[in-house]
């Protein structure tokens, strides 16, 4: 099923006209005249034009399914966007909504004149009112205000889009790989060795004035090939957990079965728990590439092991304008938390350095591309996270490397972390 938003136009009243019925207004007060669905179809076409709304149609596999969008409003004196939508019968429960006002609220983004978008769903209106919750928008009270010829009761509804402010804050850890060597009492070297060994694991790299780079030379070899294929890792973690020779027990079981092969000492290093956690890094445009920044739970208690994705950038979704940057939350194996995880278009060269930032509450998480708001998650972590800062190199589809493009370089200016505020 593919969800798409077509530009409002001159042949879309009939979807107004479909939702216009005593099911689809019956948390808005009931069905509008015909004058007035007119009108607003109307007020639709003109408001894009004046730059003061975009509404949608909303396309599921090229059927029309309903209408979303946003525009603007004055909220508790504040300038924001508005947004509101409205799907078909026949396509709710499946996702669609979710879908559409993950794209409006990109398009809100790109637009960029205001930092808050709200929505006032009807307080009986579940739906909706859980759609704003799952994407990240934090519930700030309810009203009740006259609204076609009666009166509306209806929750008030907040996605704050401002930029990362960390002005008067002071990083706890900074770190700029200045010193010429390793600072091992922040960073393990090496890629969850207890699932292959520390010799096939260990990091590729240089430090120095410049900061830190990590590389997959010719001779890098897989680092779990009989797991993980001829993958191909460098990598730098901020803390070590696992359990003994033969055992399940240890951080980042990406696939089930897993035991440990070669025991490792535990390091406990560099282990935020809530604050700011902010990177600068420069991306590789290769098609086997990616580079990464995501804290994982330390994962000393098996349920800990969910991760906050602070920037994952794969070569091959760059281009001469941008590129896409995943961001969000991924379980892995954490019961309490479900997928939220997004890739965000970002534009500019992403090879050079741009800052990648994440906000870490106890109710909820912001991320940032250059202190720019890209996304909010509704969950949050509340466990200590190790910082695991990669580059892959994935084996190509035919089998051959490509020789002259090596070594990958991923190159970190300085990564820091700043207690809660």
């Amino acid at each position: 099923m593919t969800v798409t938003l077509r530009r409002w136009s001159v042949d879309d009243l009939p979807v107004l006209e479909r939702a216009n019925t005593a099911e689809m207004t019956r948390f808005l007060g009931g069905p509008e005249t015909s004058a007035q669905v007119v009108a607003r179809h109307a007020r639709y076409l003109r408001l894009w034009e004046t730059g003061e709304a975009h509404m949608f149609r909303i396309d599921v596999d090229g059927v029309p399914a309903g209408s979303i969008g946003w525009w603007h409003v004055e909220h508790g004196g504040r300038p924001a966007y508005e947004t509101g939508w409205g799907v078909e019968p026949g396509w709710q429960g499946r996702g669609v909504a979710t879908e559409a006002l993950r794209q409006v609220i990109a398009d809100v983004r790109a637009d960029g004149e205001r930092d808050l978008l709200v929505a006032y769903p009807g307080v009986e209106n579940s739906g909706s009112n859980a759609l704003c919750r799952r994407a990240g928008f934090a519930h700030t009270g309810s009203d009740t205000a006259p609204w076609r010829g009666g009166e509306l009761t209806f929750n008030v509804w907040e996605l704050d889009m401002s930029p990362l402010d960390l002005t008067d804050r002071q990083p706890d850890v900074e770190e700029r790989f200045d010193e010429g060597v390793l600072d091992e009492k922040l960073w393990w070297p090496f890629y969850t060795p207890q699932w292959s060994s520390r010799e096939r694991a260990a990091a590729r790299y240089t430090v120095g004035a410049p900061g830190l780079e990590l590389r997959i030379d010719a001779d890098t070899p897989p680092w779990a090939p009989d797991l993980d294929g001829d993958l191909r890792v460098s990598h730098l973690q901020t803390g070590q957990f696992s359990g003994g020779l033969g055992s399940g027990v240890g951080q980042h079981r990406f696939r089930p079965g897993l035991v440990v092969r070669e025991e490792q000492p535990d390091r406990l290093l560099w282990l935020p728990r809530f604050g700011v956690i902010e990177a600068r890094l420069a991306a590789i445009r290769h098609p086997s590439a990616m580079v990464a920044l995501w804290p994982i739970g330390f994962e000393d208690a098996p349920d800990d092991c969910g991760e906050i994705c602070i920037a994952e950038i794969f070569g091959s979704e760059l281009d001469d304008a941008g590129g896409w940057v995943g961001v969000g939350v991924k379980p892995q194996n954490d019961p309490r938390l479900r997928a939220d995880f997004e890739k965000i278009r970002v534009e500019g060269d992403l090879t050079d350095f741009h800052d990648y930032a994440v906000e870490w509450r106890p109710d909820g998480l912001r991320f940032f591309v250059d202190h720019r708001w890209v996304k909010t998650v509704a969950q949050t972590i509340d466990y200590p996270v190790q910082l695991m800062l990669d580059v892959y190199e994935f084996p190509p589809g035919d089998g051959v490397r490509d020789a002259a493009a090596l070594p990958h370089r991923f190159r970190v200016a300085w990564v820091r972390s700043y207690p809660p505020a």
